[in-house]
Order: structure tokens, then sequence, then C-alpha cells
């Protein structure tokens, strides 16, 4: 792991790279990025609500007053990563994602994010807890200029920035964001350090092509989505923890085991301690909506719901004691 501390804020990676970091990584507490050329720069995603998003803008300036943003990719279309677009807007700076992502970048979906903190119940318990330090009012969903798909070369200042969509893996759109001449990765969602990864999308084996790839790439430092900058090391404990996690739910499916039961039964042994374990849920029935299509796709606030209960959140429903 990266020797530089994890403390919130800007972190000079070198060769005209930075990260803009947020301990302590869990629930909507993202990193972004910026890479900067002659006379401009790149910023790779913003932050959950306008209030941090403006803080980042105000702590980027030592760097952006020389070289000032006049891109923003965003690595895929979760609100942690997108909410702050409206800010990169209002200063004419053309917004780059995938088109998988852009279409999930819609006022409806942005005003239901907001919503669930007033919901009644565990679900709304669960997210005013997760959610509470957030700001979520208030926010115009703010999509990209231009999309793509595949790969695209970006000229930042007469450096080359290549974008590589690998979604779907942890949403539909994801991409990573590659400086080659820094051997720098900015990954997004593609990469959780220190705490759990979640399969919005999937299916987790194109994850774990994503991590191949780049565990394949000619890079020494990775900004994570979440959590402190990382190296490969990082990478081969995240498809880890994806391929045993995958392994698991596979053979409880052969078994004939429900998606609840095969969750319950699952023992997560080192894996148990790891932050947001109970995003297991998610995870669990990804691999059995692979395995089977006819398996139900329940909406993101049903699922935070379960995984309110794993976690043993005060008012969830219980879940069955682990069979091992």
């Amino acid at each position: 792991m990266s020797t530089l501390d994890y403390r919130r804020g800007l972190h000079d990676l070198g060769d005209g790279c930075h990260a803009w970091l947020q301990p302590d990584g869990s629930w909507g507490w993202s990193n972004s990025g910026l890479v900067t050329g002659s006379g401009v720069s790149l910023m790779v995603d913003t932050l959950f609500d306008l209030a941090l998003t403006r803080e980042m803008l105000e702590g980027v300036r030592p760097v952006t007053d020389h070289h000032p943003v006049r891109t923003l990719v965003n690595t895929h279309s979760d609100p942690d990563h997108t909410f702050g677009n409206q800010l990169l807007a209002r200063r004419d700076v053309e917004i780059l994602a995938t088109a998988a992502a852009a279409a999930l970048m819609t006022q409806e979906a942005a005003d239901a994010v907001a919503s669930v903190k007033h919901a009644p119940g565990t679900l709304g318990d669960f997210a005013r807890h997760v959610f509470g330090p957030f700001d979520l009012e208030g926010i115009t969903a703010t999509g990209p200029d231009r999309t793509f798909e595949g790969e695209e070369s970006i000229d930042v200042g007469g450096r080359e920035v290549r974008l590589i969509q690998v979604g779907p893996a942890h949403t539909p759109g994801d991409a990573l964001v590659l400086v080659p001449d820094a051997r720098l990765l900015y990954a997004g969602d593609v990469m959780f350090v220190g705490g759990t990864p979640i399969a919005w999308a999937g299916p987790i084996d194109r994850w774990v092509a994503a991590l191949d790839l780049i565990l394949d790439m000619d890079v020494v430092t990775i900004v994570p989505g979440h959590g402190p900058v990382s190296g490969k090391s990082e990478v081969s404990v995240m498809r880890e923890y994806l391929v045993y996690v995958t392994d698991e739910a596979r053979r409880r499916y052969e078994d004939g085991l429900d998606v609840d039961d095969a969750i319950a039964s699952i023992d997560l042994g080192k894996w148990a301690d790891l932050p947001e374990a109970g995003r297991l849920a998610q995870n669990v029935l990804n691999v059995y909506q692979q395995l089977d299509p006819s398996v139900p796709r329940p909406d993101r606030l049903s699922v935070l719901t379960k995984i309110a209960a794993l976690e043993g959140f005060e008012g969830a429903d219980p879940v069955p004691a682990s069979r091992g």
C-alpha cells in the first residue's frame, strides 16, 4: 500500500497527478483525481454533495489556478461520484462518461437518492445513519456533454489520458482513467480499498476480468474510488474477495439453496471484519441472477434494507444465523 497518509484533502502523487481523498472511504466518502498538462487539467469525478465539491474545488486551487480544469471524467454514474457535476458545468468544463453511465444520471435518480433519507422504517434509519453527513437536497442531475464506448484517448495539455470502459461491473458504465506516462490509474469504484465492494451490475466475473486488466497494466499507483492510494497488491486482495464470494454463492446455488439462505450460510472468514460486510447480500444476489436470469431483481432500496439487517442495524429485520 502507498506510504502516503490517508488524510482528507489534496495529495500530490507526482508527475502532475493528484488525488483528493475522503477518509474513511465508507458509504459516500469517495475520492477524486486531477491530472495536469500544459496549462490545463482534467478532473476525475466529483463528490456526493455540493458543499463537499465546493470544498474540493477550493482545496485544489493551488493546482488549478495555474492549470484550470477543462475536462471532467465521471468513472461511473453513482451519485457520490457525480452529484457535484453541476458546479463544474457552470465553469464550462466538458463532462465525459460512458454512454451506459450517462443513461443513469437522471433527475429522477437524483431525487430518489435524496428521498431515501426521509424513508420510514429500517431503510430510512439506515440511510440517515450512512448518508447523514451529506446534503442531498437541491442536486441538479448533470450528465456528460459527450459519451464514449470502449476506449478513448484525451489530450490534456499535451499529455495522453486514456479512458477504458470496463463496465458493466460495479455499475453498468464503469470506466478506468489511465495516465500512461505517470504509470498511474484512477480506478473509480472498480477498486475499493479497506471496504467491501458491491456489484450493483455485474456479472462479477466481468469485474474480476477488469481487475485482471489492471494487474496486467504498466501502472504503479492506483487511486481507488474509495480508500487510500494503493497499488497492485490491493487489486489482488479485492480480486480474491470477489472470487471467494462467487465460488461460495455458486456452490450454494448448485446445492439448491435460495438466495436468502445462501447469504445467511456464507462464512466470510477473514473478510468478516471488512467494513460494509453486509454488502454480501447484493454480491450473492448478483451471482444468483447471473446463474438464473429468473431470480428477481429488487431495487437498490430493497437491497439496502437487506444490507442493514446483515450488519445488525437496529430495527432491521433479523437475518437467520450463519450455518457455516
